[in-house]
């Protein structure tokens, strides 16, 4: 498998804010599941759709992951695809960029916002 250029993760806009107050991001499941949840290009949208439909205040971080300081992993999910998953926190620095991520007025994703 070629590991992509870039990976993405969804966030609260709120959860965002306060990891660049503290300069430390563990997501809504590092503590919990020992992970943070990514998606590849190509899976963001149905992720989007899958966990975060009609949710609005979202953020989607576009993250290099040559600069992650944490290990990350591939990892099959339940519907059999491939995500990556980051075994530690997200140092702020692999951010490279942020941009507000919304769904259509149905609360339906439907593309990238970039």
């Amino acid at each position: 498998m070629t590991e992509p250029s870039v990976i993405y993760h969804i966030t609260l806009a709120d959860l965002w804010k306060k990891s660049l107050e503290s300069g430390i991001y563990k997501g809504e499941t590092l503590d919990t599941e020992g992970f943070i949840h990514f998606s590849k290009e190509n899976q963001v949208v149905a992720t989007a759709n899958r966990y975060y439909r009609g949710v609005k205040g979202l953020f989607l971080l576009r993250v290099n992951p040559a600069k992650l300081s944490a290990e990350l992993k591939y990892e099959k999910s339940t519907n059999g695809e491939l995500y990556p998953h980051l075994y530690g926190p997200l140092n702020l620095e692999a951010v490279d960029k942020v941009v507000e991520f919304n769904p259509d007025p149905s609360g339906e994703f439907s593309r990238l916002p970039f």
